[in-house]
């Protein structure tokens, strides 16, 4: 029988109020299920905020340094469990067992990182314009914050948020993606045993509607940072401006790859293969646009066809697995539903455009790598994410033209190009309208000490990791000393 998970409120494990629970399911055997998981509501929601209020001060007012402490413990008790970690959340989600050590290796990177800054969190000091008067700035935590996160990095996004909101000294109602719970409920575990205070940190598992809108909804959670679909962002976006509450949102891409005449064509197919079909497509990040110059079109769709065609597709566990199934049927109907817009719209499929179904494939959610050319920027698999390894290929006949279909598009997330020409690859920095472009290296891959998000409809401004992750999780307060022992007007008496 399935092992039962609870929800973690005020420091104990406890069932959801009205005791209804959720299968999770391995979507590569969908006859295994990994356990059962809190349905929990707007009740449960609110004994957990009522618990992160109440845990508010003693936190906020515990010396950052001291902060730091947990978040370094933490991040060796991640390193201890990484291939316990690992395993389960392949057995979840479903990406390979390489990228799942990867998922955690991130959580860890940033958790080592954000304990680095609880001996930073560096304001400014700045001169006066009058005499005897000393100016700076510290920051300030926000109150009880809410975190919505996504199932395709179960570990790494939830560290993206966690661990930025703890260090500024806020505390949490953590509502994990419900396709994902058991490696949120895996790192919370690990985040107690490293000695978090109770209350500081909450978990609440459950569906959309039950409990991240009550979350978004209630007036004692202070900012909501949410990662997921632009769609289900809009509507936070909506809740929280009602209550004049701030939000970050990091939402989707429909990110692409120039390849350029003079392109080193073996790094270029490497970097198109690991951008289009890494996590089976399934990252906001996933480079579903190929942008090519027409005079290596031949030669570049050859040998990406040629590629795609021998990954193997399979047991996320085993070693010798390339690709694992996508997150469960629902996406993969989404997925089969693109490929047949696809070809109504009169693109040209190269490979793919089926469910996969033989072998190891038979019980679970698999979609074979699926690629199209003859593409239009208008079509509707050029403009609209996917999420899935489906990647369309549009020819171009010039960089100017490859930049303005780069851009061309609601999103902008991240961006590539692969060209020798430094010129070039200068000229696309400048124009690209995204958030991350990359130089002779693929869509994917950003590292956490630097800051992540886009433009335009992939978020509202924000960005994640690195020291931007602060400015999410902190308020800016201006401290004003004056020690002149008369009053001083500032504009007035200068």
């Amino acid at each position: 029988m399935a092992q039962t998970y609870l929800n973690y409120i005020g420091g104990e494990w406890v069932a959801a109020q009205r005791g209804r629970t959720f299968e999770n399911r391995n979507p590569a055997r969908r006859d295994e299920v990994i356990g059962l998981f809190q349905r929990s509501d707007h009740e449960d929601v609110g004994r957990a905020v009522q618990a992160a209020r109440r845990a508010f001060d003693a936190w906020r007012h515990t010396p950052a340094p001291k902060r730091a402490e947990v978040l370094y413990r933490l991040g060796h008790l991640l390193i201890e469990r990484k291939e316990e970690l690992a395993r389960d959340m392949t057995r979840e989600m479903g990406k390979v067992l390489a990228e799942a050590r990867g998922d955690v290796q991130e959580a860890i990177d940033m958790t080592l990182l954000m304990a680095g800054e609880g001996r930073r969190l560096f304001g400014d000091t700045t001169p006066s314009e009058l005499r005897r008067k000393f100016c700076l700035t510290v920051r300030m935590p926000v109150g009880v914050v809410g975190l919505i996160t996504p199932w395709n990095f179960p570990m790494a996004i939830p560290a993206w948020k966690i661990m930025p909101a703890l260090i500024c000294g806020n505390t949490i109602v953590f509502k994990p993606a419900t396709d994902t719970p058991l490696s949120a409920v895996r790192l919370v575990e690990l985040i107690s045993e490293a000695g978090l205070p109770p209350g500081v940190l909450n978990l609440v598992t459950g569906g959309g509607a039950e409990v991240g809108q009550p979350l978004v909804a209630h007036p004692g959670v202070r900012l909501i940072s949410f990662t997921g679909s632009t769609a289900s962002g809009q509507e936070i976006a909506l809740g929280c401006a009602r209550q004049m509450k701030p939000y970050a949102l990091e939402m989707g891409g429909k990110n692409a790859i120039i390849v350029m005449d003079d392109a080193n064509l073996d790094l270029a197919v490497d970097g198109a293969v690991w951008g289009g079909f890494g996590t089976s497509g399934q990252r906001c990040t996933a480079a579903s646009r190929l942008v090519v110059h027409r005079a290596v079109l031949g030669e570049l769709q050859e040998r990406f066809v040629a590629r795609a065609n021998a990954l193997r597709l399979g047991d996320p566990l085993r070693a010798d697995t390339d690709m694992g199934p996508v997150i469960n049927d629902s996406q993969l109907e989404n997925i089969h539903r693109y490929t047949e817009i696809g070809l109504e719209e009169g693109a040209r499929l190269l490979t793919g455009g089926e469910r996969a179904t033989q072998g190891a494939c038979a019980l679970g959610s698999f979609y074979q790598p699926t690629v199209f050319t003859e593409v239009k920027p208008s079509m509707r698999i050029a403009r609209e994410e996917i999420f899935g390894p489906t990647v369309a290929i549009i020819a171009v006949h010039d960089l100017e033209e490859a930049i303005a279909v780069v851009n061309d598009t609601d999103y902008g997330l991240s961006a590539a190009i692969y060209t020798a020409d430094v010129n070039a690859a200068f000229q696309a920095m400048e124009e690209i309208t995204t958030g991350i472009v990359y130089v002779n290296a693929s869509t994917i891959g950003a590292e956490v000490h630097l800051p992540f998000g886009g433009a335009k409809a992939t978020g509202n401004g924000h960005r994640e990791a690195g020291r931007a992750a602060l400015d999410t999780f902190s308020e800016w307060r201006t401290l004003y000393i004056d020690y002149s022992g008369k009053l001083q007007r500032a504009q007035i008496d200068v």
